[in-house]
């Protein structure tokens, strides 16, 4: 029996050790989706207390906390923070199963040099030594992402943002690299109350009256070459709810556009403006060299009664199961025949998608990149081991695993950067189960290139 999370966690034979130890382990991080804050890392935040760091915005161990009958007093209420913590400890004790169970443990590992299970007989040994190092200088926000070496980091940003703390880290010659994603979900958001309100900050930024779907247009794209000079912008993001992807024309758009703030709005005309400004700013990535993401299949706020209590992004969202095949290859077409098309990584967030979105994004692969379309990796309720597993199976299965981009936290903690390491490992397992039934060569010098390449060198040549 293997000591619990030893050297070897997750690493089953002697190949999956060789390729974790020798390649995989040192590699740098580029996470190239997240949503911390530059302000916090430019001013190099202390976190007081290891709730602070650890429970703070983390919905994933919220829901865990609901699940084990915890007060939402001791989640996101105003209970002290070792009442929170207790709580936490609590609920970890019974995770057996969930992928927060894995994390934790190696957070405590790789950050505090804890090695023995989190309980409750030891809890408060772990609260004080965790808390007495977070007061240490190299354990400030930059420190904790260079304990993990942290090269690149892609915050997720609007286009009305001003990208101050990036531009000041940029000036002042931060070793790690934080560079702004352009996410212009509000500007596409008709039904918002405060889509004009919206539409006045832009107006503000670019000194230029935005009074129809052109003009929307042209200001996002001044946005767009703000983010790229001022903060060093690669890459874009978009959330796709419901339905992804209906034609629409310049007329029907302008149209559209005319009806916001009234209730003649109807679900058809919000998805065809939605729809009409992604192929508008798809053209406009592909022509400035950024990637775009296209985040797929989040269903929101699912509880009304707790939307209303406590507001968005408290870990009431899930999985939707909306069949968007035809959609999304008709939205892919309809910049490629016109060689509009970015680089694009595409992610679903039910795991019935995985071979439909590998294959489709496959359609639509050319030279001279090497995985120009991308099956982006499991996304938030599949970014455990088995989802992982299954991704990566995907990508091989439809395509070509050794140009796949890799892992991102998609995380608001800044203590999450071992889920890289997680992947790492099960990439490791994966791979070295496939050498050691002679499935693929033991070719350790090519072996060492696919490994490397798919932990960091991928994303940094896809993203230059």
């Amino acid at each position: 029996m293997k000591a619990f999370m030893n050297e070897d966690f997750l690493l089953t034979n002697e190949t999956a050790c060789t390729l974790f130890h020798s390649f995989a382990e040192n590699m740098p991080i580029y996470d190239y989706h997240n949503h911390l804050d530059a302000k916090e890392i430019y001013e190099d935040k202390h976190y007081e207390n290891l709730t602070q760091v650890w429970l703070g915005g983390d919905h994933y161990k919220w829901r865990a906390m609901r699940a084990y009958g915890i007060q939402e007093e001791k989640i996101t209420g105003q209970a002290k923070p070792y009442e929170k913590y207790l709580a936490w400890v609590q609920t970890l004790e019974n995770a057996m199963g969930n992928p927060l169970y894995h994390w934790s443990h190696l957070e405590l590992q790789r950050y505090f040099g804890i090695q023995e299970p989190l309980t409750s007989r030891n809890c408060k040994e772990v609260w004080e030594i965790c808390n007495k190092k977070l007061q240490e200088a190299e354990f400030s926000v930059q420190g904790l992402l260079k304990m993990q070496k942290v090269k690149v980091l892609c915050t997720t940003n609007d286009p009305a943002e001003d990208l101050f703390y990036h531009q000041k880290l940029r000036e002042e010659g931060c070793e790690i690299q934080v560079l702004p994603t352009f996410r212009p979900d509000g500007a596409m958001d008709l039904c918002n109350p405060c889509y004009e309100e919206y539409l006045k900050q832009l107006e503000q930024l670019t000194g230029k009256a935005i009074t129809s779907v052109e003009t929307l247009v042209q200001a996002l794209s001044e946005r767009l070459d703000y983010f790229v000079e001022e903060g060093g912008c690669r890459i874009s993001d978009h959330s796709l709810e419901e339905r992804v992807y209906l034609p629409c024309t310049a007329e029907e758009a302008e149209a559209i556009f005319g009806k916001r703030g009234t209730h003649e709005l109807i679900q058809e005309e919000v998805l065809k403006f939605k729809s009409f400004l992604l192929v508008k700013l798809g053209a406009l990535y592909s022509k400035k060299n950024i990637a775009m993401q296209l985040h797929i299949g989040a269903m929101r706020n699912n509880s009304s009664r707790m939307l209303e209590t406590l507001g968005v992004n408290k870990g009431f969202d899930s999985m939707d199961d909306i069949s968007f095949a035809r959609e999304i290859s008709a939205f892919l077409n309809q910049l490629d025949k016109e060689d509009k098309l970015p680089k694009t990584i595409l992610y679903c967030l039910n795991p019935k998608d995985y071979d439909m979105l590998a294959a489709v994004g496959a359609n639509f692969q050319c030279a001279p990149y090497r995985g120009k379309i991308q099956f982006g990796p499991a996304w938030w309720f599949c970014d455990h081991r088995d989802g992982m597993e299954q991704q990566l199976r995907a990508v091989a299965n439809q395509g070509l695993l050794s140009v796949f981009v890799g892992m991102l936290t998609d995380s608001r903690s800044f203590l999450s950067f071992p889920r890289h390491e997680y992947f790492r490992r099960i990439l490791c397992n994966l791979v070295g189960t496939w050498v050691e039934e002679g499935e693929f060569p033991s070719d350790i010098q090519y072996l060492e290139r696919f490994i490397k390449n798919i932990c960091y060198n991928n994303i940094e040549k896809y993203l230059e």
